[in-house]
């Protein structure tokens, strides 16, 4: 299934980005690729717990087609799959490093509720 990519106008930035970040996973597959710099998929399986094999590969293979990862695949056995954040990749670095403190911002309130 191709995903279609919308035409915005002038003045929708956040569609744009969104467009490229949405999905419960690509955010979350970014922030470790920033935190761990090179990723294998079993290591990003291992983190993202509730997230199934197919997804992941599927939030993967759409990160690589938008240039914002590069996969690496290695021919041993077993077969290893690494992943990197491309140079357009590391120009997401303030967007989720800004959701990263608003997130931990909110979970500090949070608890303070309860």
């Amino acid at each position: 299934m191709q995903r279609h990519i919308y035409d915005c106008n002038a003045g929708c930035p956040v569609e744009s980005t969104l467009q490229i970040i949405s999905g419960k996973w690509k955010s979350v597959i970014i922030y470790h690729l920033f935190q761990n710099e090179t990723c294998h998929f079993g290591q990003l399986q291992r983190e993202l717990v509730d997230c199934s094999r197919r997804m992941l590969a599927l939030q993967l293979n759409d990160l690589e087609q938008d240039g914002i990862i590069k996969k690496t695949i290695y021919q041993v056995k077993p077969l290893r799959t690494d992943y990197q954040l491309t140079e357009f990749g590391r120009t997401l670095e303030p967007v989720i490093e800004a959701m990263t403190n608003w997130g931990s911002f909110y979970n500090q309130k949070k608890a303070s509720r309860t």
